[in-house]
């Protein structure tokens, strides 16, 4: 079967092609009848606009990159792309998947000139790219238009379009859980410094064990990377102690995963032993046994509305302003009471 024009699309709803274009890029004077029958028969048809030919017919882009470290969690990364993907599908925009170096020192101007050269009509940005002051400025002073994700406890109201994740409230709600089992001796396993992600979650843990009166051993704090490998090392290293923690918090479930082998290979039974929690809800956390308590944070949900943001502000040209994520605790099978104490 040959693919739908929009000439066919025009034909089904009874309109002109340049009224189903107008549609398409959402232009305000379509009356709210015409944009239900248009939609319809698109729906009908299953109309894809190509986005690369509506670039080269005209001046506009219709074509936006998701940005993201090239050594990040691959869970993290799929789900995302998963969600972007799915606001450019709705919005007849194509999508450009692009990883780079976080670290580089021509990350500024890599990315100003992909937005050139690509004909890029934005980026969405992850972290720690999101975070980069010195990225932002050049990108604002080149006029590319952007959307970034980030964890911040509140609204950045810096002029961009922005999903911000609360991370500090979410592991504030596992460490208080740990807390409400019985635990004192909790251990927190740091991610990578260089994401905000990192200290948002180690200060949701400080704070929560100040709150309840519980005093932070610095043997039981380990900084490191969001890797399984680094949560085993470290987790091996805390276990194989004289004093050991009766409960490790994990910055992400790769670090608690890697944990969780740790303890088992310390003879240990996860969660009368040792209580184990992590944080993202990705599959290693449904996957490992017992599963791990964590905290779910909607990856493909915030990818979309971070993409939906930007499609806003290139559509219509207005900023579309932040919205608020908050990571909700997961309660499983690698969290209980220590041993010993009352059930």
């Amino acid at each position: 079967m040959r693919k739908p024009t929009i000439k066919d699309v025009a034909s089904l709803a009874g309109v002109s092609p340049m009224t189903v274009s107008r549609v398409i890029n959402r232009e305000p004077t379509v009356h709210a009848d015409t944009i239900q029958k248009v939609r319809r028969a698109i729906d009908t048809l299953q109309y894809q606009p190509d986005a690369t030919a509506r670039s080269l017919r005209g001046t506009r882009s219709f074509t936006i990159a998701l940005v993201y470290d090239d050594n990040p969690n691959a869970n993290y990364i799929l789900s995302l792309q998963n969600g972007v993907l799915a606001a450019c599908r709705e919005r007849g925009y194509e999508l450009l998947i692009y990883p780079c170096d976080a670290a580089s020192p021509k990350l500024v101007d890599e990315l100003c000139l992909l937005a050139k050269n690509a004909r890029l009509a934005g980026l969405v940005l992850t972290p720690p790219m999101s975070e980069n002051p010195r990225l932002l400025a050049k990108l604002k002073a080149n006029k590319v238009d952007y959307a970034r994700i980030i964890a911040a406890r509140n609204d950045p109201r810096d002029g961009a379009p922005c999903v911000y994740v609360d991370d500090h409230k979410a592991a504030y709600a596992i460490t208080a859980y740990l807390v409400q089992l019985g635990h004192t001796e909790i251990a927190f396993l740091w991610g990578d410094p260089q994401y905000r992600s990192s200290p948002e979650r180690y200060q949701g843990y400080a704070d929560a064990m100040k709150e309840h009166g519980i005093p932070i051993k610095k043997k039981y704090v380990l900084e490191g990377t969001y890797v399984y490998e680094d949560g085993f090392r470290r987790a091996r290293k805390l276990l194989a102690g004289k004093e050991t923690p009766t409960a490790i918090f994990g910055s992400n479930d790769e670090i608690a995963a890697g944990a969780l082998a740790a303890a088992r290979s310390a003879g240990l039974d996860v969660p009368w032993d040792l209580s184990i929690a992590g944080f993202e809800d990705n599959p290693f956390s449904r996957q490992a046994w017992p599963a791990l308590t964590t905290a779910s944070q909607s990856t493909s949900e915030i990818g979309k509305h971070a993409a939906s943001r930007l499609l806003d502000q290139l559509q219509k040209g207005i900023v579309a302003g932040s919205e608020r994520f908050v990571p909700e605790l997961v309660i499983r099978g690698s969290t209980a009471p220590p041993r010993g104490a009352k059930r």
